[in-house]
Formats: structure tokens, sequence, C-alpha cells
């Protein structure tokens, strides 16, 4: 009799479940595996269900009140000190119904603020106003929870904004672990990471930065969560794929953390990949290991490696981008794995305008050419050290990705 009981249980939790998962709106792909979740794993699979549907849905259980939530109206004008006021609705407008705050215009009223923390604090006023404009325009299940070090503007519960809050403030302190004395987490100002309930909520957010973004599913077909650099950057993900963004907030804060070093974008890149898969994991790649190798050998040739070394194969539209970054996290790999002489290496790259040959021959006691030249099973390395002459205007520095860094996850 007792078996009964429990099994009749099972199954009405599971049609409950099921239910839920039928009447809510905008799962598309998702409904059948979360369906099939619902059956396959008894009772676990009807709380995963309830994870990946809106917290406004209603069947939704009631959620616990955040202390953090910010529930005042959004402002209409921006206040400090020796100043006019910054009027909201002449420097705010609607793009795709949503609110774009004109950025440069709020920069010049912000460097106007006498006084490094009166600056400071009328930048987390701007940026609190644009979210709370943009929490009204995304709909009344929307909330923004605020913690000392992020924001998050979701309909997720309660539980989970506060994962999502404390894994931002947890890798900021593993970032800094990780980099020693090469990181400047004081520079790092709150994190803001936007939820985005649908698919087709995610993909008509992204073409509002990109208006000739084709479709969902032919440009960032596998796209879990990117980072936004143009205007306030942020953070963007899927609220099924919250794990899809937990690689790319590592990425991202590694390159914020050594931003005050104006390294070379090589060096910036692989430092950042190498913490990126050190805190979260190595990604599942489409091509295995000696794939990649041999592409690296077909490819690298001098006049490849002098793109390299000045920062421009990082924004080739071919496979020059995959490589670029693969061969910059190889690289690192290898130099730091004397991580004292590394270090001392990185602090006298910054001072550099040479991609760090000078650093290398001086610290290293290595040529940077021959390094990658022995990577490739080249037999000779004349012509693959860093030649500032022969590149096209000056080296980039920091991160290559100049507006927006596709999350790196394999779809689910």
């Amino acid at each position: 009799m007792t078996w009964l009981i429990a099994l009749s249980l099972l199954v009405l939790a599971n049609v409950w479940a099921t239910r839920r998962v039928l009447r809510t709106d905008g799962l598309d792909g998702r409904r059948g595996w979360l369906i099939a979740g619902v059956w396959i794993l008894p009772f676990v699979g009807a709380l995963i269900m309830r994870t990946h549907l809106p917290a406004g849905h209603p069947d939704a259980l009631p959620d616990e009140p955040l202390a953090g939530a910010r529930n005042e109206a959004a402002p209409v004008q921006l206040d400090a000190p020796g100043v006019p006021a910054f009027v909201l609705q002449e420097h705010m407008g609607l793009v795709n119904g949503l609110p774009f705050m004109d950025w440069h215009a709020a920069r010049a009223w912000i460097d106007g603020i006498a006084g490094e923390a009166e600056r400071q604090s009328a930048t987390e006023q701007a940026q609190r106003a644009w979210l709370l404009h943009l929490r009204d325009a995304f709909g009344d299940h929307f909330r923004l929870h605020e913690t000392a070090q992020a924001w998050v503007l979701s309909s997720l519960e309660s539980r989970v904004v506060l994962a999502t809050a404390d894994y931002v403030a947890r890798t900021r302190e593993r970032v800094a672990r990780v980099l020693g004395r090469l990181a400047d987490q004081a520079a790092q100002q709150r994190s803001i990471v936007l939820v985005m309930d649908h698919d087709e909520d995610y993909y008509a957010y992204v073409a509002c930065y990109y208006p000739d973004t084709p479709a969902e599913g032919e440009v960032f077909a596998f796209s879990g969560g990117m980072f936004v650099h143009a205007g306030c950057p942020h953070f963007l993900v899927k609220r099924a794929d919250l794990t899809a963004i937990e690689p790319v907030i590592a990425h991202e804060m590694t390159h914020s953390a050594l931003a005050h070093l104006r390294l070379p974008t090589w060096l910036d890149e692989g430092l950042a990949v190498n913490t990126e898969h050190r805190l979260t994991g190595t990604p599942r790649l489409i091509y295995t290991p000696h794939e990649l190798q041999r592409m690296h050998e077909r490819f690298w040739g001098q006049a490849e490696v002098q793109q390299f070394w000045s920062g421009r194969s990082f924004h080739r539209p071919d496979d020059g981008n995959l490589l670029s970054y693969e061969l910059a996290r190889i690289l690192v790999q290898q130099l730091s794995r004397d991580w004292p002489s590394f270090e001392r290496f990185v602090l006298a790259v910054s001072q550099d305008d040479d991609a760090g040959a000078r650093a290398a021959r001086e610290v290293l006691g290595i040529e940077l050419g021959g390094s990658v030249a022995a990577l490739m099973q080249k037999p000779q390395a004349l012509g693959w050290s860093p030649e500032p002459t022969r590149w096209d205007g000056p080296a980039r520095t920091g991160s290559a990705d100049e507006d927006v860094e596709a999350g790196v996850a394999t779809p689910a």
C-alpha cells in the first residue's frame, strides 16, 4: 500500500509539472526536453523545470522578497553637486522599445563633477537609473537586485538571483588569487548581469547593438551568454543557460583586472583564456588537439605571426581568430610554468610597445619568435619575432573584444 501511495504522489507531481510546462509561453525548443526531464527524473525533473520557467508564471510558488531589491521608481534626472541636473529624457532614447542611455553625454556630465568619490557615485547613479528604466521596459515580473559587487536584472527566483550575484563576487576573488600581483581589483565597478527569459528576447536585445544581426540560429546560435562592451559594459545571458555566463564572467573579469597594465593583446587574451579555463573548466572544442595542431601549422607564417604580435589577427573573420586565441592560450600556458619569473615578465612588458620581445629576452632569456616557431614545429624562426616596423599601425593593447564577446560554452 505504501508504494502505491508513493507512486500516486509521484504521478501527481509529474502531471502538475507537465501542465505547468505546457501552459508556459515562449519555451520553444525547451518544452520537449523539460517534459522529458520531468518524467525521466522523478521529483528532480520537476525541480529543474521550475528553475527554467519565468518567476511571474501564474503557477509559480510564492517567492521571498530580496533585501537588495531596488523597488523605487525609475528616476527622471540625475543630480550631483556642482553641476546641472542630467535630464534623462534628453539623453535616453528607445531602440526596439528598450531604453538606451547616451553614455557619451553621461560620461561628459560625470567628468564635470569635482572629486573622485562624487564621480564614482554619479557613475553608479547613472547605471542604476538605466537599469531601472530597463526593468520597467522588460515587464512587471522583472526585478533589479543590487549587492556590493553586482546588479542582477531578471525574473529569476530569489535563491537563483542570490546565487548569481554570489558567483560574481566569488569570481572576482578567485581571479585576484590566480593573477596575484598582476591584478588590480580596485578599478572594478559593480558587474551588471541581464538575464533574458526567452531566446527571442535575448536575440532581440542583441539586435539593439547589431541592427543587421540575422535571426536566431544564424549568428549567435551557440551563444548562451555574452559580454557587451558598448555603452555601459554588462553581461547578457539566457535564463535557460545560466551556466553559460560563468566562463564569460571569469574571462572578462580577468581583462578588467589586467587593464591597468595595458598589455599587448596576445598576452592579455592568453591570461584571460587560461584564467577562465582554470576557474570554470576547459570547454568542449569542435576540433581535436591533433586537428588544431594541423590547422596551426598550415595557417601561421611570417606575415600571420606579425599580425598575432600586433593584435590584428584576433579580429580576423576566418580561422585566424580561433587560432589566435588558441596560440595565445598555449604560449601563456608555457611561459607561466615558472610563475614568479612570468609575473616579472608581465610587469616588464607593460612598459613596452614591442609585444614583449625585449622583456622576454631580459627576464625569461628567450626569443618570442623562437618559442612560437617551436610550437608550430618550424625548423627556423627567421621573421617570427615581433617586428613593429612591419605592423600596419600601432599595436593593439588589452582585450581584443571591442564590442561584444560571445560565450564559449557549447550548446546543451
